[in-house]
């Protein structure tokens, strides 16, 4: 396997690594106060935080859905989060334009999964040198992932990885296929288990998704116990009010709890 590094943190050593912030920046404030609050707990736990949040969700159910402050805007939030906190910062880009600006304000650049296969974002994603992070479709077979991760290291970036977030079983849901986790793994990159994703009920309420937050213990305890390298969380401090992804994310004091039980297995299975 080859690790990415990012600053001070290695994915794919033999620590587990958190990825957690709330699905979009809904304010600079909140973005700020959820960045602090996930970094504290984070650092009480001793488990290394990459912060993450989206600056645009081009892919929300509804038009008139909230998708985000935008490209500009978005990225001098989370630059300014990146600084002033001194945390590693992981967003998403939708286009192959957006990769630059991208890359001068965040350390990990995220390919969504309804984009995986696509050549020129996966190029440009890579072409910009930082560690690239490919979300597996939710259409995808696990070894089909190669592909993407083949794309991305023709630029000479070999600082890829990929995560598994739930595969379509009929309209409006998503299963999680643990041995996902170790079929990625065996194409030599480290591997995400994005928990919360994988319990979104895609448009499961008609003009938006729905989500099964109650079972995040559950399949973040599962997945590290099957040996991921890292969890991705969405974490909100009010997940009913939450103007993405609220139900399926984890509740922000429930967070601390899970990374000391999740903790507890990683060191047994390592």
């Amino acid at each position: 396997m080859t690790p990415v590094t990012v600053r001070d943190i290695t994915i794919g050593s033999d620590g587990l690594v958190l990825i957690a912030g709330p699905c979009v920046i809904e304010s600079r404030e909140h973005a700020r106060f959820m960045a602090e609050s996930i970094a504290e707990i984070a650092s009480r736990t001793g488990v290394p935080l990459i912060f993450k949040a989206s600056f645009d969700k081009a892919n929300r159910s509804s038009i008139s859905s909230y998708r985000g402050p935008g490209l500009e805007k978005g990225l001098e939030i989370l630059s300014g989060i990146r600084k002033d906190l001194g945390v590693p910062v992981i967003t998403d880009i939708h286009e192959p334009s957006q990769a630059r600006a991208a890359a001068s304000a965040v350390d990990i650049i995220q390919i969504p999964a309804f984009l995986c296969r696509q050549t020129d974002i996966l190029l440009a994603a890579g072409e910009t040198g930082l560690p690239v992070n490919i979300k597996k479709g939710q259409y995808m077979a696990a070894w089909d992932m190669a592909h993407a991760v083949k794309k991305v290291e023709s630029t000479g970036n070999r600082r890829v990885m990929i995560t598994e977030r739930g595969t379509s079983f009929g309209y409006n849901n998503l299963v999680c296929d643990l041995r996902n986790l170790g079929l990625m793994r065996s194409l030599g990159v480290p591997v995400v288990l994005d928990v919360t994703h994988s319990l979104q009920l895609p448009g499961g309420r008609g003009d938006s998704s729905g989500g099964m937050r109650e079972f995040v213990p559950s399949l973040a305890r599962a997945g590290v116990a099957f040996g991921v390298d890292a969890l991705f969380m969405e974490v909100h401090d009010d997940p009913d009010n939450a103007l993405s992804d609220g139900p399926n994310s984890l509740p922000l004091n429930e967070l601390e709890p899970l990374l000391k039980q999740v903790c507890e297995i990683q060191r047994i299975v390592v």
